[in-house]
This record gives structure tokens, sequence and C-alpha cells, in this order.
């Protein structure tokens, strides 16, 4: 008998690497589903994510195809799972297209059996048009950019109803606390001390205290605006990967969004600004060539496109969209923490927790004060203007 390869997921330069966790197998999905009886028996896992933080997969069963994730329950417990499928709960209930998280025959939506945890989607409408595509790769249309922006945008007006507090302390959560303070240096005090792991990392110190300085600049800017920012639970990972798709055109729709794995209370602004951050800005270049920050791929036509799609659901007020250009810059950085903290414990690796804080942290704050990056920030204050100008039709008081 043919043994099957193991399926690969995406490394951290772009590449197709050996994964961190085990696939799932068919034989593990069939006891999982046997609380699922109304799905029937699980027939064929259908495709394996290369998605590498955890293991996911579309399973075809007798009566339906659901899709199923398995996490460490050191990376997400039952009750972190619990915080992302309320927020699920409310979008639907408010009209927002999103996979339906499935209760098994006890009513849970989060199982746990071992060291894992468990949970079963229903498929949500559209096709996964950018199923293999990694992080940080742009949209092929500008017309895909805007209908992200729409789908963003609806997403927020259906979360200002959702009063649930922020999450606790986890790795791969792209939280806003640090630069949202009125001292950032506090708010990373804060932020590491509720981390142990990078807490006691020296890298970690090190590149901390760099990013803060590099960054000082940007929180300057959006501090005048932060009181004008409305708290929400937010995304914080709308990346063409994590939207559905109406047909393969350029002018296709997104039909749902997926894979919350990283939201929690933000802002609407925090929210916009990881989707430019996400799909605006090639950061696989930078880490291909470091030495070359002034040659990073950007993509202006789709971040107008992006901007302007939202704006038509959504208008942002004058303030918010004056605190956008900082909050691009910014944004990144909780979230390179969160990864650093994931690399540090649940995969005991200090190399790929090195790329995080030293790479992502710390990297990426450097190039925002490059060129390179200035005129993505232009770009952006130039879009604000002009979106909230007397003249634009879209304006929001």
């Amino acid at each position: 008998m043919t043994t099957q390869p193991q399926p690969t997921v995406h490394g951290l330069d772009g590449t197709l690497v050996e994964p961190d966790w085990p696939s799932l197998t068919l034989p593990e999905v069939r006891q999982l589903l046997a609380g699922f009886p109304s799905l029937g028996e699980p027939l064929e896992i259908a495709w394996t994510s290369p998605r590498p933080l955890s293991a996911a997969a579309l399973v075809r069963a007798e009566r339906s195809s659901v899709f199923v994730k398995r996490h460490h329950r050191s990376v997400r417990d039952r009750d972190g799972l619990h915080e992302e499928h309320r927020f699920l709960d409310h979008l639907l209930a408010h009209r927002v297209s999103v996979p339906r998280v499935l209760r098994d025959s006890r009513g849970e939506t989060a199982i746990e059996a071992g060291d894992w945890t468990y949970e079963v989607h229903s498929t949500a409408p559209g096709i996964d048009l950018y199923a293999d595509v990694i992080s940080w790769q742009p949209f092929t249309s500008a017309a895909h950019a805007r209908a992200a922006g729409a789908a963003l945008a609806a997403l927020h007006l259906a979360s200002e109803s959702f009063s649930a507090p922020a999450r606790k302390p986890q790795p791969l959560v792209a939280s806003f606390s640090i630069f949202s303070a009125d001292d950032p240096a506090a708010g990373m005090e804060t932020y590491l001390r509720a981390r142990p792991l990078l807490d006691t990392n020296t890298g970690v110190r090190r590149c901390a205290v760099r990013a803060l300085d590099l960054l000082a600049g940007f929180h300057g800017e959006l501090h005048p605006h932060l009181a004008h920012l409305e708290s929400l639970w937010t995304h914080n990972d709308l990346h063409c990967s994590n939207l559905l798709w109406s047909d393969a055109t350029e002018h296709a729709q997104a039909t749902a969004i997926i894979d919350f794995g990283l939201a929690d209370r933000t802002n609407a602004v925090h929210d916009l600004a990881h989707a430019i951050e996400r799909n605006i800005i090639e950061w696989l270049a930078l880490v291909q060539h470091p030495d070359c920050p002034e040659e990073v791929p950007l993509h202006l036509e789709d971040l107008e496109a992006l901007l302007d799609g939202y704006q038509s659901v959504r208008p942002l007020s004058a303030q918010e969209a004056a605190a956008l250009a900082p909050t691009t810059a910014l944004c990144h950085a909780e979230f390179a923490l969160s990864e650093a903290e994931y690399f540090l414990g649940p995969l005991h690796s200090e190399e790929k927790a090195r790329m995080a804080y030293d790479g992502w942290l710390l990297g990426h704050a450097e190039w925002f004060r490059c060129a390179r990056g200035a005129s993505l920030l232009d770009a952006i204050r130039r879009w604000a203007a002009r979106s909230t100008s007397p003249d634009f039709r879209g304006v929001r008081s």
C-alpha cells in the first residue's frame, strides 16, 4: 500500500514546509464527528489547509461537508474558542455571511480531547479562490479589493452591537492595547508582563524597546484621534484568502468572511489597517531580501479600491480617516509579539520566535520609517483627506 505524503504548509519565508502539527486523519475525524450524528459518516478528507498555525481540513460526510479545525490546547482551549464562537453567532444573527459553528450532541462547539481542542464549521457560501495564497500576497484585481473593503465594513456595522469584553491573553491574537494607550511604554510593560515567555526573553525585550522608539512618531500622530475610535470586536486578518468568492472572475464578489482566530476587541480603524498591512504590502520580499526595503512591492491601486469599498458601506469619520495611516504603521506590533509567544511556547522554537520579534516587530517598524514605507502612509493620508472633504459624498459625521 502506498503511503500518502504528509501535506505541506506555508513556511515563514513563503516556501512550503513540513507542518508543525500533524495533519488530521480520517479515523481521527470519524471519532470527532461521531458527536455530530446529523452529518452522517465521514467519507474523506477532501482538502487539507496549508495554513501552519493549526491543523484544518474540509471533510466530506454522508449528508454534508464540514470544515474541521484542531488546535493545541496551549493555543486555543475551550474558553478561548468560545470567545470566537460567540462573535460568529452574533454576526450570523446580524446577517453577516460567516461560517456557522456546529454544536455536537451535547451542545458543545469546542471539543477538548487530550492535548487538542476541535471545532467544526459548516461550509460558508462561495468558492475558496485564494485557498493556497499565503498572507501578504495581493488581490488578483482591484475589484476584489473593493469587495473585500465592503465586506469588512458590513462586519463592523454588525459588530457595533456585540458587547463582549476583550479576549484573555493567549497566543495568536491581534490585539491593540500597547499603542492605544497614552503611554506606549507602559502599555508594552503591561502586555509583556501578562505573557511570561515574552517578559523574560532578552531578545523580545531588546526589540520591543527599539520598536517603541521607531514607532513613537506614529503614536504621536495617532494619539489625538484615539478618543474618537470606538471599541468593537474586529476580524484582524482580512486577507484575500480569508474571504470566499462568488466566482473565479476578476469581478467576483466576496460572499463570506472566514477564519476569526485573530479576532479581538480593537476598533474599526485597526481592523482596516490590518487589511492594508495584509494585502497591500508584499512583506515576503523583505524576508527574502532584507537589505532591499525600498524594493518591497506595494499595490496602491488595490489600496484605493479597498478603502473606497469600505467607505461605500461604512464611511469613516474625519477622525477615523486621520487615524488610519499611523495605525497602519502600528497595527502589526501586537500580533508579531503574539506570534513570538506562540513560537516560544507551544513550538519551543527560539529561531522562529526571533523571526517574529526581530524580523516582523522590529523589521516592519524599520520599514515604515524608510522612504518606501513613508510613500504608502502618504498615499493613505491623501486618501483620508480626499475622502473626508466636503465634496466627498460618503462623509460620515
